[in-house]
């Protein structure tokens, strides 16, 4: 978006008032070249006392603490007001035609509110400090005068509800910082200016659809470590009832424990028959006669169409084996004809089986998504006949007997994601494996967007509600749609959606698939709607608690361990995992890592025949910005940790597991024993096979660690040194690591802490970590 900028009248004289309050003796610091902070273990108070100033003309907001004197505002150009009304604890006045504002004494804050009288937006605060603290996903803390995030930053506009974790943002300054608690997370803008120094401005819009005509903030002064500066918005948190630990979650759910120390696997095992379930000299035959010309009409229809297996059918009819890419094409059709309702054909299966044919009569169009697989896998094998083996070792190799692998491997718990909820139902036999492992075992689903006609290959987008499409998406303010994932399809209103949400789970539970975790795509994300539309208008606020609604059916009403993409802390109530808080979408709209194939940095496509898709399985490189911004650990601050630990767990976005940057593996490692993180790794067959060891080694550190460090609260957070390379975190009283990023050894009270390495200290005990060394067990091409 442009630069918003409102031409403001003001007037009025400079008012001073004293906020008094519980006083913080030792305010730390947290500065590139500070040495050793450490952050007391004591319960910080929520802000300290001091004066401030404002001329309602300009306003221009002062803070004066010990005499020194910080703006928490720059003036806004000089305009007349009305209504100007000071009292002792508080002052009012109104820019007409636009806002009324008012500031009020509260204990150790100041209440500063805006009422719009005709304003569709306004601006306020503008803002410009030493350093920016800031809840991008985990947290960042961000000098005003750096190059790399004046370049990221330069003229950038962010939606608050979407781009922040967090409703609140610290200005950091010598020798105490200024806490912004947003009250009203909707309808907000930041822009970012680096026309001199990083500065932004924070802009409120008021829709017409709108009746709450108002937002504000709660403004503290703080000590300058990241715990003093969070204390503020988690006592506001505390204070409205909306602050859950992951052991409340578990009273109502105990299998939320099975999180603890357990990482986080996408298993891609999407495919019901496999090469290890095939002879290919008995099935080379089978596909010159009618499978080959069925399954080659049959997926005429379908987004990928049939023109590659044709040409494969044509090449093999002339030869007598099978190259690996036309095994690899053939096994894709056989896969997605199964999973396709039209599949049964008299003439191609003359002879389905009793067992088939009870299930025909039953109609297949009645047949639930589980029955109507189960009827194509006996259809395909009374043609396949002993060219296939039996129907209850079909993909097992892949799944069933990499679960078990895991567990004999040593990995006691573990969440796994299924990239769709299909391939559960195709093989129930791995989802029971998951469950008996002592795993927690999810689907992925999406509400966020709909197709007009169904795609097989995005089943999530389609609803068989046909009215949904025109009279429940999302409207722009001229009437327009709002465009779904990839610009494809539309934006479903999630407060028209529950009706399709139960009836879509409802089908897939039906025939009691076990699945006992649920991953919600977007809606923990933010990326929320004022929708438009006459006939359904809609506040952000009710697009929000529809989504909390949705969280709330699986959780209580379906008793599944819910997670979602983002983790947004407004979804904190209720999920109990979230990724994309520590490693967010990086660079969505670059065509280097999106688009250019031929480019180092592409990321890789969403799909493949076979295995893992390139864009979670392929290790890129990314560029010297982004890994700046992204992943220094000079930046990082663990801000969402320090208010949400023992609330909810968070990791990576998908995109971005564990292994994905290339370069990048040991610093991940670190960080995630740093931060309490668990790591996300994307694994078939082949790569376990190839990253087993590493991730092995791995766990045998990390596991027991975040099972005690995710029931307390991190309770410590230091830079131990002038580089910001080496880190340390503790959690309750007892549990502490020491990250060194650092190419070389650094010494902490006299304790060699080796480099690449993290050191936990559990009470007497200490283990060392060697990233560096863990890297070298990865057989990854």
């Amino acid at each position: 978006m442009k630069k918003q900028k409102l031409a403001l009248l003001c007037a009025a004289s400079l008012i001073t008032v004293a906020l008094t309050g519980c006083r913080d003796q030792a305010a730390n610091q947290l500065t590139p070249t500070s040495g050793q902070q450490t952050i007391s273990t004591s319960v910080q108070p929520a802000g300290e006392p001091f004066d401030y100033e404002v001329d309602p003309e300009t306003f221009t907001l002062t803070i004066i603490k010990n005499g020194v004197r910080i703006p928490a505002s720059l003036g806004l150009p000089k305009t007349a007001v009305t209504d100007l009304v000071k009292e002792k604890d508080s002052m009012t006045w109104t820019y007409p035609g636009q806002v009324k504002v008012s500031i009020a004494k509260k204990n150790n804050y100041l209440d500063i509110h805006f009422d719009s009288i005709g304003a569709e937006q306004f601006q306020w605060p503008s803002v410009k400090a030493q350093s920016y603290v800031l809840p991008l996903g985990e947290g960042k803390i961000i000098p005003a005068d750096d190059t790399n995030w004046r370049t990221f930053l330069d003229d950038q506009s962010y939606t608050w509800s979407e781009s922040f974790s967090m409703d609140f943002f610290a200005l950091k300054n010598d020798p105490f910082s200024l806490v912004y608690v947003v009250t009203n997370k909707f309808n907000d803008e930041v822009h970012f200016d680096t026309s001199s120094s990083l500065q932004f401005q924070f802009t409120h819009a008021f829709p017409s659809i709108n009746k709450d005509k108002s937002y504000g903030f709660r403004l503290y002064v703080t000590g300058n470590d990241p715990q003093q500066m969070v204390q503020p918005y988690k006592s506001y948190i505390e204070e409205s009832g909306k602050y859950v630990t992951l052991a409340d979650k578990s009273k109502e759910n105990p299998n939320i424990q099975k999180l603890y120390g357990a990482p986080q696997i996408y298993l891609w095992s999407e495919s019901i028959l496999t090469d290890h379930d095939v002879q290919w000299p008995k099935i080379r035959p089978l596909l010159s006669g009618a499978l080959g010309e069925w399954l080659v009409k049959l997926l005429a229809g379908t987004a990928e169409g049939s023109d590659e297996l044709a040409q494969v059918l044509k090449d093999i009819a002339k030869q007598n084996t099978l190259d690996a890419y036309q095994k690899r094409v053939v096994l894709g059709a056989l896969n997605q004809g199964m999973k396709l309702k039209g599949f049964y054909s008299k003439a191609v299966f003359p002879n389905p089986g009793s067992e088939a044919q009870k299930l025909m009569d039953l109609g297949i169009d009645k047949l639930s998504e589980q029955k109507l697989y189960d009827l194509n896998k006996l259809l395909l094998k009374s043609v396949l006949k002993d060219a296939a083996g039996d129907i209850s070792t079909w993909g097992q190799a892949d799944s069933t007997d990499l679960i078990n692998d895991m567990q004999k491997s040593g990995i006691q718990k573990a969440w796994i994601g299924l990239p769709n909820w299909a391939d559960g139902l195709s093989n129930p036999r791995m989802v029971e494996a998951a469950n008996q492992a002592g795993y927690l075992i999810a689907p992925y689903d999406s509400y966020h967007s709909i197709q007009e006609k169904p795609d097989p290959s995005w089943n999530t987008a389609f609803f068989p509600d046909p009215s949904l499409y025109d009279q429940a998406t999302i409207a722009k303010k001229d009437g327009s749609k709002i465009a779904g994932f990839l610009q494809r399809g539309r934006k479903l209103n999630p407060t028209l959606a529950m009706p399709s949400v139960k009836q879509r789970v409802e089908g897939i539970l039906q025939d009691g698939i076990s699945y006992n975790s649920w991953f919600v795509d977007s809606d923990a994300t933010g990326d929320i709607y004022d929708d438009y539309s006459p006939d359904h208008p809609t506040t952000q606020l009710q697009d929000m608690m529809a989504r909390l609604d949705r969280f709330t059916y699986f959780a209580k009403d379906k008793h599944m361990v819910v997670g979602s993409e983002g983790g947004n802390d407004y979804a904190s109530g209720v999920i109990a995992y979230a990724q994309g808080i520590e490693s967010p979408v990086i660079a969505w709209g670059d065509p280097d890592m999106r688009e250019n194939k031929n480019s180092p940095y592409f990321v890789g496509g969403y799909y493949a025949a076979s295995g893992i898709p390139e864009r979670y399985g392929k290790s890129v490189p990314i560029k010297p910005l982004y890994e700046k911004v992204y992943n220094d650990p000079v930046y990082a601050l663990p801000l969402y940790k320090l208010v949400y630990n023992n609330s909810i767990i968070t990791t990576n976005h998908w995109e971005w597991g564990t292994y994905k940057i290339k370069g990048d593996e040991a610093d991940k490692m670190l960080y995630s024993l740093l931060y309490n993180v668990p790591p996300l790794y994307h694994l078939n067959r082949a790569t376990w096979e190839q990253e087993k060891a590493s991730i092995l080694d791995y766990l045998k550190v990390w596991s027991p660690f975040h099972q005690q460090a995710v029931s307390q609260q991190m309770s410590k957070f230091a830079v131990l040194t002038e580089d910001r390379l080496v880190q340390s975190a503790q959690y309750g009283n007892d549990l502490k690591v020491i990250a060194n990023f650092s190419e070389h050894e650094v010494k902490v009270d006299d304790d060699a802490i080796p480099a690449m390495s993290a050191v936990i200290y559990e009470g007497k005990q200490r283990s060392v970590f060697h990233a560096a060394d863990n890297v070298k067990l990865l057989a990854r091409k």
